[in-house]
């Protein structure tokens, strides 16, 4: 039996970010194009969601299956030229759908294709994560997808799950919530095993996971390996994963309730703790800045952000995203966290005020220099 020892409460009452990825076999109306009122009330539920305060990034598969519905293909193709027509041709009907279902909930929504190396690369990754973060601020739903118009099989995600799972650390999600066809993962293959036992609740680590999903194994043949190597990925960033029946009624508020429904994976910390212990841990700083006495006060004592009024000298070739050690004035290690900003625009504004950014640097990326969700003491 798969149990959660180690593993970090989570009250998803509480939580405030979800992401929600829906899966193709639940899209496909039995091979006849996307399943519009299936849609429909994907939207109603997201909507109820919003409502409770939980702010929701949607990422959808379907685009190949409703291209192929319109050009009236009857079978998959396996050509990557033809898929990526099919995808061309189906990824506006689908989020056209989308946006229709959602602004009769007065939810505006905006289309998101990315690609693997949008998140390999860190300047791609931070354009991506800030444009995430604007649309979250501005109350519009982000749907995204993997940008199959455009991908070769060397740079692909894989599937969607992966991709889910990317974007669940990218915008720092408390959970992420994967609807399948299945009501989550069994420790056998229930259609022949009649002893098959639903794992409700597991840690996403747990290796056993991985050899019940394994290939060979009952579950493999069902796509749930790509959902727990997917709740691996999110744990990463401290998020819970919710594997569960997309056709169950109202699963996702009652996810949100709490109700026990299919699969809970849970990571061993704690989402601020996850991200702070990798900055700790797992980086190499690229520079340094040294502060006043006040913004270490602030920063150690109240755990506020770093501003740049604070900044007394910026060193090294950090580039924005990149990690920097923060010193105080006798050289003394203070924090560690991820800058806004390249060394060369933080000696520009060091020592004024935010509200001259802009002024000096012609566009502003953040108040902060460090903001303190992505800011350590050491």
């Amino acid at each position: 039996m798969l149990h959660t020892e180690s593993a970090v409460s989570h009250n998803l009452a509480d939580s405030q970010r979800w992401v929600v990825k829906i899966g193709s076999s639940l899209l496909t109306n039995n091979g006849t194009g996307i399943d519009q009122a299936r849609i429909a009330d994907w939207a109603e539920q997201i909507a109820r969601l919003r409502d409770s305060g939980l702010e929701v990034v949607l990422v959808s598969s379907g685009a190949v299956a409703a291209g192929m519905h319109q050009l009236g293909w009857t079978a998959r193709p396996h050509e990557l030229e033809l898929l990526q027509a099919a995808a061309a041709v189906g990824q506006s009907r689908l989020v056209g759908h989308y946006q229709t279902c959602f602004q009769a909930h007065d939810i505006h929504s905006a289309q998101i294709l990315l690609t693997n190396a949008d998140l390999a690369d860190r300047q791609r990754y931070l354009n991506a994560r800030s444009t995430l973060r604007t649309l979250l601020q501005l109350d519009v739903l982000p749907i995204i997808n993997e940008n199959d118009t455009v991908v070769t099989d060397e740079i692909r995600f894989g599937d969607n799950d992966t991709l889910a799972a990317l974007v669940a650390n990218l915008v720092e999600a408390d959970a992420l919530v994967i609807l399948t066809d299945q009501t989550g993962i069994f420790d056998a293959d229930p259609r022949h095993d009649p002893k098959a036992t639903l794992i409700a609740e597991a840690r996403a680590d747990d290796p056993r996971l991985l050899d019940v999903a394994s290939e060979g194994g009952a579950l493999g043949r069902g796509g749930m390996v790509t959902k727990v190597r997917a709740a691996r990925l999110a744990a990463r960033s401290g998020a819970v994963t919710l594997i569960a029946g997309g056709r169950e009624s109202g699963v996702l508020s009652r996810l949100r309730a709490g109700e026990a429904l299919g699969s809970r994976l849970l990571p061993d910390t704690a989402p601020l703790a996850a991200r702070k212990q990798w900055l700790a841990g797992h980086l190499q700083a690229k520079g340094s800045i040294r502060l006043d006495n006040g913004a270490v006060r602030a920063i150690r004592e109240q755990g506020k952000s770093l501003l740049p009024v604070g900044v007394i000298e910026a060193a090294g070739r950090f580039q924005r995203g990149d990690v920097v050690d923060c010193l105080d004035h006798t050289g003394r290690l203070v924090a560690r966290g991820l800058c806004n900003y390249s060394v060369a625009e933080a000696r520009l504004i060091q020592g004024r005020a935010s509200a001259e950014i802009e002024s000096i640097l012609g566009y502003i990326s953040e108040p902060e220099l460090i903001h303190r969700d992505n800011l350590v003491t050491v």
